[in-house]
C-alpha cells in the first residue's frame, strides 16, 4: 500500500453533451457563433499588434470599447444582431 490511507484523491467527471437545435434555431446560432469568432478574432489581432509595437495588452475594457465602436461602422454592423 503506497501513501496514507487518508491522502485525498482527486476524481474528474466527465460530461458529454449534444445539441440537436429546432431548424428554427440554427440560422441563430450560426449567426451568434459566427458573431463570436469574428469578435475573438478582433481582440486576438488587437493584443498581437499590442505585442508586436511591444504595448502592454488592451485590456477588456478598452477590447469591450472598440467593439461598441466596431458595431457602428457599416463593415462590422451586422454585429449588433446578436446580444
Amino acid at each position: 500500500m503506497h501513501g496514507h490511507p487518508q491522502e485525498a484523491f482527486d476524481v474528474q467527471l466527465r460530461y458529454r453533451y449534444r445539441l440537436d437545435p429546432a431548424p428554427r434555431h440554427i440560422a441563430a446560432l450560426a449567426r451568434a457563433f459566427g458573431c463570436a469568432r469574428v469578435v475573438f478574432n478582433d481582440a486576438l489581432r488587437a493584443r498581437q499588434q499590442a505585442c508586436a509595437a511591444g504595448l502592454p495588452y488592451p485590456s477588456d475594457a478598452k477590447l469591450s470599447r472598440c467593439l461598441t465602436l466596431a458595431k457602428r461602422t457599416p463593415e462590422r454592423a451586422w454585429l449588433t444582431q446578436v446580444s
